[in-house]
């Protein structure tokens, strides 16, 4: 086994990764930005090497520098996470040239299928549906118009690299296509490096339905069962579960042999999830095939007992996939609410800041990812993520109401959170029925009425104006945070102060 790894992330996925590195008794080397230097997985790492100011280009997607630092700390391997530098090949070629080991597919897997345009052509080749699109990647906002006139408005223009929804937008007219081109293009050249774009024909509420795989060598395949991701705003995930409660046993072994059939014909190796759309008549259409870790990956290990990151580091050691298909056993239903530190009552407005307290869930079956403490800033320079909160149950219901328990009790002062809309969400009919798709939620937020939260000073005069003994006043108080709309995630007890170097 590796005896070092360098975690080229930051945040919670950071953390998540180095939980499973302890696990397996694999030392850990983290970098960071600037605005980093106090997080949880700088702390918790065994060596922490700092890499570059907040922007992104300077740090987490520095190249040369990430490099650097793992062949000067002695690591014999890189786990990218997800986002940053996850899925690029570049990358993963320049670790393989330094001696490294990327902890993912290998750089010719990533450069194939890195471009999402040309992994649908290797899906349809395959024999697996595909949402009808334009002929060619797009440069000129002139060949985005003609190949939307061929296609039919409205369509979907779609970054060619990179995923996440950065630089998707939803056209309806051509004047709408000319204004939207432009910004998609440089949204996905800043999230992703890469300007292209195409566009695919709108379909009418779809449903995203995703499998998860794990790859060994020589072809050898292990599905861990398909997750539903149809929550989303502005094509964003909010909310994921798993099983998908629109497929019945036949309409799922037919999205597994589809997903299989696109990694059998990538010569995939390591996790990966293989995505697709589901319309309204029940057809499904590849979407494009994430080859990394995904957020949501925590509710398919909560269902199924497979550590995903375990099984990450041990194929790209060489070990091999550790477990076969029959070994794969489904045990109930979870959901994960991604919490973001966004202001629901003013458009989603990001609210970077310091967090003040941060109270976690818990009780039976709630997992708590993040990498929060009291006092953690939240920077301005990335991902609005903060904290992943699931929930296992036996049943989808029982699942639901343990999520509604945990988000009440959740805690976290100093940034706004999508927790209310998290709670919102899991009292609308619509989706405790399991009816639901891609462009509801987007109709139904802006229905939704989201107060903002008590400020501390607020709070602060509620109890000077009431003149309870001490003991009710802290009743008072503890019925105050549990009736806020507030967040939080599990903390481990400190560890020891990694070694950190400066000026590599």
């Amino acid at each position: 086994m590796f005896r070092k790894i360098l975690i080229a992330n930051r945040g919670e996925i950071a953390v998540r990764i180095i939980r499973t590195c302890r696990k397996l008794g694999i030392k850990t080397v983290a970098v960071y930005s600037e605005p980093d230097l106090q997080s949880l997985h700088v702390t918790y790492a065994n060596e922490a090497h700092i890499i570059g100011p907040g922007q992104p280009s300077e740090s987490y997607l520095n190249i040369p520098k990430i490099v650097k630092v793992a062949k000067a700390s002695g690591v014999e391997a890189v786990h990218p996470g997800y986002g940053f530098l996850a899925e690029n090949p570049e990358f993963a070629r320049e670790c393989e040239e330094a001696g490294l080991v990327f902890i993912g597919p290998k750089s010719k897997i990533l450069a194939s299928a890195a471009n999402k345009f040309e992994s649908k052509e290797t899906a349809r080749r395959a024999g697996v549906p595909t949402i009808p699109g334009s002929k060619i990647q797009l440069e000129k906002v002139e060949e985005a118009e003609a190949e939307a006139h061929r296609l039919g408005f409205p369509v979907l223009i779609k970054a060619s690299f990179g995923g996440g929804g950065r630089g998707m937008r939803i056209v309806k007219t051509a004047q709408e296509l000319r204004r939207a081109f432009g910004l998609a293009a440089s949204e996905a050249k800043g999230a992703f490096g890469y300007s292209e774009l195409y566009l695919e024909r709108h379909l009418k509420n779809p449903r995203h339905v995703e499998v998860q795989l794990i790859a060994g060598r020589r072809g050898r395949l292990v599905q861990l069962g398909e997750r539903e991701c149809s929550l989303q705003r502005r094509h964003q995930k909010i909310m994921e579960e798993t099983p998908a409660p629109c497929l019945d046993p036949q309409s799922r072994k037919r999205l597994v042999s589809m997903a299989l059939k696109v990694a059998k014909a990538t010569s995939y190796e390591n996790a990966g999830t293989v995505e697709f759309v589901r319309s309204e008549r029940g057809d499904f259409y590849y979407l494009e095939t994430n080859k990394r870790i995904q957020v949501e990956h925590l509710i398919t290990e909560m269902v199924t007992g497979v550590d995903i990151v375990e099984q990450q580091i041990r194929i790209a050691h060489g070990d091999g996939l550790g477990l076969s298909q029959d070994e794969v056993q489904f045990n109930g239903a979870a959901l994960n609410c991604r919490i973001n530190a966004e202001d629901p009552s003013r458009n989603f407005t990001p609210s970077p800041g310091q967090i003040e307290e941060f109270v976690p869930p818990g009780g039976p079956g709630i997992r708590v990812d993040t990498a929060l403490v009291d006092g953690t800033v939240v920077p301005e320079y990335y991902d609005s993520l903060i904290a992943k909160i699931a929930s296992h149950g036996r049943a989808r219901d029982e699942a639901i109401q343990r999520l509604k328990g945990a988000l009440s009790e959740t805690i976290i002062d100093g940034v706004k959170t999508t927790i209310p809309v998290h709670q919102a969400i899991l009292e609308d009919k619509m989706f405790v029925r399991g009816d639901y798709h891609t462009q509801l939620l987007d109709t139904k937020i802006s229905t939704w009425d989201f107060s903002p939260q008590l400020s501390k000073q607020e709070i602060a005069m509620l109890y000077l104006t009431m003149s309870y003994p001490s003991s009710r006043t802290d009743n008072f108080r503890l019925q105050t945070r549990q009736n806020k709309w507030r967040n939080a995630p599990q903390m481990e007890p400190t560890p020891r102060q990694p070694l950190f170097v400066e000026g590599l």
